[in-house]
């Protein structure tokens, strides 16, 4: 079984659709680590038991162009609009057939970059967006 490639991904955001993407980062989770000692004798070793599970944000890179989709989702939330979305990132394999998947699951846009602009630069124009979310899971 060969790895996935980073470069085959789809990504879809329930009901939006908002074109394609460059790079997607931060589908990531970090549980908190929370260290317990019974009594007071400093040579027991301490417990170590689960905390808090933290979702890292999801950052959304893209060329930028004439869609406004995700800019829109944005301005909605800061007219008081707050519509929370299903994330999903879909690896895809050398046939273009997806092979895996992670969901993240009411995720909402907390940041918004406009396109940095050189004129001696032949570069893509890029928008970003970041994404918090409440919650990470893999399938396939």
């Amino acid at each position: 079984m060969l790895p996935y490639r980073n470069f085959r991904f789809r990504l879809e955001i329930d009901g939006l659709d908002a074109g394609s993407f460059s790079e997607v980062s931060g589908f990531d989770a970090t549980m908190d680590v929370v260290e317990y000692r019974a009594g007071d004798d400093p040579a027991i070793t301490p417990t170590k038991l689960p905390g808090l599970i933290k979702y890292g944000n999801i950052t959304l890179k893209w060329g930028s162009s004439e869609t406004m989709v995700l800019y829109d989702w944005l301005i909605d939330i800061t007219e008081g609009t707050i519509e929370k979305k299903t994330v999903t990132l879909t690896a895809l394999d050398e046939e273009g057939s997806p092979a895996a998947s992670w969901r993240c699951i009411n995720a909402w846009p907390v940041k918004y970059t406009a396109p940095d602009f050189n004129g001696t630069s032949s570069e893509v124009a890029i928008e970003t967006i970041e994404l918090a979310h409440e919650g990470l899971t893999r399938t396939d």
